[in-house]
Order: structure tokens, then sequence, then C-alpha cells
């Protein structure tokens, strides 16, 4: 059973930076520069978009489901 503090990855800051960090490595060896104030803006995006579709898979999820809610 999941603890109550525990989060899910797609909600991890440091998830979304360690993959834009990847991401701007890979984009710096395809010659694009991608500054570390523009990977911040990008982590703190990618990871309310994240929380966002979470929280409309778990709202879906609660409309499809086949058991009431006890």
């Amino acid at each position: 059973m999941d603890n109550i503090n525990d989060k899910k990855w797609w909600q991890s800051k440091t998830v979304w930076g360690g993959l834009v960090a990847l991401g701007a490595g890979i984009a710096g060896v395809l010659g694009l520069a991608i500054g570390a104030a523009d990977q911040a803006i990008l982590t703190e995006s990618l990871t309310a978009i994240a929380a966002a579709v979470g929280g409309l898979l778990a709202v879906y999820g609660r409309f499809k489901a086949n058991q009431a809610i006890k």
C-alpha cells in the first residue's frame, strides 16, 4: 500500500528536471543551446502539465469505475 506522503514519479520536479537536463544535453549535441533559466521554466511547466494530466486521469477513472466509493 502506498504511503499517503508518497508521490508519483510524474509529480517529481527532480525527475522532470533530470529529463529536461538530459534533453538539453542532447539538444546541445545537435547544436541547440538551452540555458539554465529555460530549463527551469521547462521543468516547472512540465511538472504542472503532468499534475494536471494526472488529475484529469483520476477524475476520468472515477467516472469509468464500475464500483461505487464507500
